[in-house]
């Protein structure tokens, strides 16, 4: 948990997702799969696919540009760029720097982090803390994945899973005692085989391609991998929510990430929590991953879901494994 002195809270929040609709029925045509087998097993219907001259940095930026249009702040006044992803632009220099050149942040410092689908949470206990500090006043915090390019369209299990899409917030110190109320983040190392993609580090360098081609693309365990999103992301929003001084009942919206239905409606039934006040666009978009849950977060707030006084769960899973939770009052 954070514990701090000055209050931060999101002023401005955006989204991006690729104008390219890739449906089930499309998907049944390129691999050996149906619309019921997907829907059945993920509750996805559609994802976004960017185009082959986008890269991450280019819907970041659509994403952030929305965020700091709602904020009321321009580039030049960002002091600092956190990015979540794994599909960066290239693996150095971050897609921070990237993004930061073409918003035109010239003040800003610039990082990326990686922490899988759990990096927008990661990104925003960064930035509280950050403010906490007193050293920074605006910041963009952004969650940005083209998982498109590193799925095997030839694997079923996983290709039917993932889209691409970006999410931004802009992270400033609050006037009163609302905001992020709290984050928690947490690790798990030992599992890091059951999420993974093996390819384009030390261990396995590009060299080493023609030789490991599978070792390129993402690799999951499905069945261990639900078991402990489950688990970890029950115990992340249940321990926020208590150590916090609230109930369930107090908790006007959760947004989790869409990873797919099922392990939402696990999560759902194991905090008790009414299924109209649990967001949920996974059949639309699936699993964008440090994406997903800044995406919902734009959605809920756009569409009057989130008002003065909400009292906003964000809970996440991710490769690592890492997950993590945030309360935050609007």
């Amino acid at each position: 948990m954070s514990s701090h002195k000055y209050f931060s809270e999101i002023t401005g929040i955006g989204a991006c997702v690729p104008e390219k609709v890739l449906t089930n029925h499309d998907l049944a045509k390129m691999v050996d799969t149906s619309d019921e087998w997907i829907q059945s097993r993920t509750g996805i219907k559609e994802r976004r696919i960017a185009e082959a001259d986008e890269v991450t940095s280019d819907i970041a930026f659509k994403a952030a540009r929305i965020a700091l249009e709602k904020a009321g702040l321009s580039p030049e006044e960002l002091d600092l760029i956190i990015v979540g992803t794994v599909t960066p632009d290239m693996s150095f220099p971050a897609t921070a720097c990237f993004l930061q050149d073409k918003l035109g942040a010239k003040n800003a410092a610039a990082f990326d982090i990686s922490a899988a689908c759990t990096g927008f949470i990661y990104g925003l206990s960064i930035a509280d803390g950050m403010i906490a500090s007193g050293k920074f006043k605006n910041i963009l915090v952004v969650g940005v994945e083209i998982l498109s390019r590193i799925v095997n369209w030839k694997d079923r299990s996983t290709c039917v899973i993932f889209g691409d899409g970006a999410g931004a917030t802009v992270v400033q110190p609050a006037k009163g005692n609302r905001g992020i109320l709290n984050t928690y983040i947490k690790s798990n190392g030992k599992l890091h085989h059951l999420l993974n993609m093996e390819g384009g580090g030390t261990m396995y360098p590009a060299e080493k391609v023609k030789e490991h081609p599978e070792k390129f693309y993402i690799q999951m365990g499905g069945k261990e991998v639900f078991r402990h999103a489950v688990s970890c992301m029950g115990e992340a929003a249940t321990k926020i929510i208590k150590e916090n001084g609230f109930t369930v009942e107090e908790i006007s919206l959760m947004i989790p990430h869409q990873a797919n239905i099922r392990i939402i409606d696990a999560i759902t039934k194991r905090l008790s929590i009414p299924e109209d006040r649990v967001y949920i666009n996974v059949d639309r978009f699936g699993n964008t991953s440090s994406a997903s849950i800044p995406i919902a977060l734009y959605e809920a707030y756009e569409n009057g879901l989130i008002t003065k006084d909400s009292l906003v769960l964000l809970v996440s899973f991710g490769g690592g494994f890492t997950w993590g939770s945030v309360l935050i009052r609007f």
